[in-house]
């Protein structure tokens, strides 16, 4: 009852201060942590809820939002909005489900300031869900930097983390983001990817002074190939999935994420992070000129790894102590049974069913709303 009253209060507020739309941008470490794949699927389990949204699509190419949904049409008319050409209504292409789809390439993007690209995200959308594209330097593009929340995906695996927290690291020094937010995708185990996250939050708070925030779980499915190849949401080709019902899980969450402002409202006590990204800018700069340094920065960065590594390790230990448990389990089942029961059996022994956990996303439990 108390999170509804103040859900509805702070709606009021929005609706009394037109503060507009709700602004995120959506990126990730290198590899394919998935990051296209969630803003796509956010976009239509958000439509669905009965909201508006307005997907800013900023990474064009074979993997790009419009490449992933089968392309939309009048998506590419971004400079025709710039130009006053044609308003922001007019140009965004609408996907079958009903979210807004907007192309914004580099290029498109590079001639106009920050304050001229503001009137892109300050139309009717309640969400504004930005497949972010970050420069050389790992920094957002002025269009991204409108945005109130900076939501990382990655997958639960040693690399991905890695990429993860050096996408991080490189979006605190470049713009004194001070809160992020982590979606875990293609999770297997739910336990273990909140270890995941933890031990991230552990590391990135004692190195950066950021905090984290998780922003869900979204399980390893099957049929998230399929639906790729369909060239359709998960959400909205197959929604009794385990995928299907995490996105909308986040997706009903993400409207009452606390408002924070955007990250371009550069404050007094913000300012001092710009400073010191400009220093970190300088001494990328030395780096070119002295070897010594280069490599001693480098080693810095192999150091805030290793960190990293136990928190990984714990993650590996918690995985092969399930594995083992899904084995011990398996052969118990076959021995008082006959066969494998099913994975919610009332007969089955307390430390069987905790192995039986780790059987495929699809047969998992999900705490996920639905």
């Amino acid at each position: 009852m108390d999170k509804f009253v103040i859900d509805q209060a702070e709606g009021l507020r929005r609706l009394l201060a037109r503060e507009g739309s709700r602004v995120v941008a959506v990126t990730g470490g290198g590899g394919s942590p998935g990051r296209t794949t969630a803003v796509v699927n956010l976009a239509a389990a958000l439509t669905a809820h009965g909201k508006d949204v307005l997907v800013i699509d900023e990474c064009l190419g074979p993997r790009s939002v419009c490449a992933l949904v089968g392309g939309v049409r009048g998506a590419g008319n971004f400079a025709a909005v710039m130009r006053g050409e044609r308003t922001l209504e007019e140009a965004v292409g609408r996907h079958p489900l009903g979210f807004g789809v907007l192309a914004a390439s580099r290029d498109n993007r590079a001639q106009y300031t920050s304050a001229q690209l503001q009137k892109v995200i300050s139309g009717p959308a309640d969400i504004v869900l930005i497949d972010a594209q970050l420069d050389a330097e790992g920094a957002l593009s002025p269009l991204a930097m409108h945005a109130h929340d900076v939501l990382i995906v990655m997958r639960v695996g040693a690399q991905s983390i890695t990429d993860a927290y050096a996408c991080m690291k490189r979006l605190h020094f470049a713009h004194a983001i001070a809160q992020f937010r982590v979606l875990a995708n293609h999770v297997a185990s739910v336990p273990d990817a909140q270890v995941a996250v933890e031990n991230l939050a552990g590391v990135a708070g004692r190195y950066l002074s950021v905090s984290l925030e998780s922003a869900g779980y979204v399980a390893a499915d099957p049929y998230m190939a399929q639906a790729l190849k369909l060239a359709r949401c998960i959400v909205d080709a197959f929604p009794s999935t385990a995928a299907a019902r995490d996105f909308r899980h986040v997706a009903a969450e993400l409207p009452h994420w606390p408002m924070r402002p955007a990250v371009s409202a550069c404050s007094p006590a913000t300012a001092r992070g710009y400073g010191a990204a400009a220093d970190t800018a300088g001494d990328a700069l030395a780096d070119e000129q002295d070897p010594e340094a280069r490599q001693a920065r480098a080693a810095h960065a192999v150091h805030d790894a290793g960190d990293l590594g136990g928190g990984l390790q714990a993650v590996a230990d918690v995985h092969a102590a399930h594995v083992a448990l899904a084995a011990n389990a398996d052969s118990f089942v076959a021995a008082v049974t006959g066969g494998h029961a099913a994975p919610n059996a009332a007969s089955a022994s307390a430390t069987a069913h905790v192995g039986w956990r780790t059987d495929t996303p699809t047969q998992r439990p999900s705490p996920q709303h639905v």
